[in-house]
């Protein structure tokens, strides 16, 4: 279960890392930019965001993966990757919405519906590689 586990959160970190770099490559310039380009920095705070993605993928290893690994269905690990990614960028977004001024509603929930789809995805196709490696 362990290693199968560990499998799972190293393909879904890289599965998850790769896709969003490519999202926001594209999507800073033409979404995010318009919609609230005063709030953003001209460069990205590098220690900030590799913190991001390490925290993150720990709690998706722990709160997804993991009671996922021993299901016979990927649909427990899409729905829990769904919801989990809903609340984390949720949080953020709504906290931000709440208290910045100036924030937008529409990046607030399209960002809230691509930490779950995103987080569903890599999880999900993380889970699925590994069980195929490990012959879990």
């Amino acid at each position: 279960m362990i290693k199968c586990m560990l499998v799972a959160t190293l393909f879904a970190s890289l599965i998850f890392l790769i896709i969003d770099v490519i999202w926001l490559s594209f999507a800073t310039k033409s979404f995010y930019r318009p919609l609230i380009g005063n709030l953003l920095t001209d460069t990205p705070v590098m220690w900030a965001a590799a913190l991001f993605y390490i925290l993150y993928v720990f709690g998706m290893a722990l709160v997804v993966i993991q009671p996922c690994v021993d299901s016979t269905s990927l649909f427990k690990t899409v729905y829990t990757g769904f919801i989990f990614g809903l609340v984390a960028y949720g949080t953020y977004n709504l906290t931000n919405m709440a208290v910045i001024k100036g924030w937008s509603p529409t990046v607030t929930f399209v960002d809230m519906f691509w930490g779950g789809s995103l987080t569903a995805l890599s999880a999900t196709t993380g889970l699925y590689i590994a069980k195929k490696i490990v012959h879990y």
